[in-house]
């Protein structure tokens, strides 16, 4: 197999105008009902994406190849389910793991349309899904809706980490940011994986276990900051050298997601909503968590008083880290990725988290791109933010485990939330664009 990669890898590289058909071809194949399961997809997709990023093709070209492969993959296995269902059983590896599509009709069954979009992230059940929606019969137009949204998170979040790395490598950086690099990514990894085996194998400690580790990981970045010049600055470096003028408006719009007004009326709102749906408990942390994220960021701004970088026209005169953007989106992300895992099976619960922590990381990652935050900054904030989520998990079910809300609340809650961001990250977005320009 190594072999094959290898020469596959060395094909792609003498022959780039291959690359965005693999990248495709490679997409459609790991959504691909069955193959998916089989391929090595994870794999492959970071290799061409490291290609891609070393040159060949632009961040936009590679997302848009990988989201229209993964989008024909769901529209191919939906149509394989809804026209070949009797006959699916008795192909070979669905006849030697009956209970895989068991499963998958049983979660798709429980979850509905979210299964969809919270499957997207689960390797064994991200190919079946989509067949099963067919085998279902889920109604085309809606299926359609959800795996052009489905797709398009599942390719930012496979194939960005490779291009990154391709584009990094490509610039004349020192080794000490390498190896400054590879210290935090190892860190990072580590604390993710010790904090997810705690909560797969169901520990009654985990969300302290997950506190703690956070804690760790904010201390070192506070005290170790000044020791994180060349990762800081290479980062920077390379995100700027990737600017556009037609990204920028974009950006602008994402960072005001993370706004001090548009996460202090969402918050307002989803205490609210919660507190008059007789959900007393979880309004209460979320008001814990949301509060004390907030002013403990205030506090460590003023007391590191780091300054920012020297990117815009007009330097904002606020302190940097830890980022107030960042720490904001992820407590708020995280609160309603916990909210809706209560209730479901541990890997379902990360699952939740994971898909939470996707627009909570665009929006920190908004703040590296318009160069107002230090990579470090973005860091502190999230592990700030997970601090804040885990601990005052952990003190309120001292008593009480949280309850799961009612599938009728998220119907409201959720649109209300997203429509209330968007409506305040949209206005006056043009003299926020001129704020931010470089």
């Amino acid at each position: 197999m190594s072999d094959w990669l290898n020469a596959a890898h060395a094909l792609l590289a003498s022959h780039p105008q291959w690359l965005a058909l693999a990248i495709f071809a490679i997409a459609l194949l790991e959504c691909l009902a069955i193959v998916g399961i089989l391929l090595p997809g994870v794999v492959l997709l970071f290799g061409v994406a490291t290609l891609a990023g070393s040159g060949h093709l632009s961040l936009a070209q590679t997302l848009l190849w990988a989201w229209a492969g993964a989008l024909c993959g769901d529209l191919l296995s939906y149509a394989l389910g809804r026209s070949c269902q009797a006959r699916l059983q008795r192909l070979p590896w669905l006849r030697d793991h009956p209970q895989a599509l068991q499963s998958a009709e049983q979660y798709m069954q429980r979850y509905g349309m979210a299964s969809l979009l919270v499957g997207r992230f689960i390797g064994p059940l991200r190919p079946l899904l989509p067949m099963t929606a067919g085998m279902l019969r889920l109604p085309a137009g809606q299926f359609l809706a959800i795996s052009l949204l489905a797709s398009a998170g599942w390719a930012v979040a496979y194939l960005l980490p490779g291009w990154a790395t391709g584009a990094a490598l490509r610039l004349p950086l020192s080794s000490s940011f390498w190896q400054q690099a590879g210290l935090l990514a190892l860190g990072l990894l580590g604390l993710l994986l010790i904090a997810a085996q705690a909560s797969l194998r169901e520990r009654r400690q985990a969300s302290l276990l997950c506190a703690l580790l956070a804690l760790a990981g904010l201390l070192g970045l506070l005290l170790g900051w000044p020791w994180l010049e060349d990762f800081d600055r290479g980062l920077m470096h390379l995100v700027q050298s990737l600017r556009q003028p037609w990204l920028d408006s974009w950006m602008v719009w994402l960072t005001r997601l993370g706004d001090l007004r548009s996460q202090l009326l969402a918050g307002l709102l989803l205490v609210a909503l919660l507190t008059a749906a007789r959900q007393r408990q979880a309004a209460l942390w979320a008001a814990i968590v949301l509060i004390g994220c907030a002013l403990s960021n205030a506090g460590l701004k003023l007391l590191l008083a780091r300054s920012r970088p020297d990117v815009l026209q007009q330097a904002l005169e606020t302190h940097s880290m830890p980022s107030g953007h960042s720490a904001a989106a992820f407590a708020l992300c995280l609160v309603l990725g916990v909210l809706a895992g209560r209730g479901q099976p541990a890997r379902l619960r990360l699952t939740w988290l994971a898909i939470a922590a996707l627009p909570a990381t665009a929006i920190a990652l908004s703040r590296l791109y318009l160069g107002v935050h230090w990579p470090s900054d973005i860091l502190a904030g999230a592990l700030l933010a997970m601090f804040c989520c885990a601990g005052g998990l952990y003190l309120m079910q001292q008593q009480q485990r949280l309850p799961a809300l009612p599938r009728r609340l998220w119907l409201g809650l959720l649109p209300l939330l997203l429509v209330v961001l968007a409506g305040l990250a949209s206005w006056q977005l043009d003299a926020a664009v001129l704020r931010y320009r470089y």
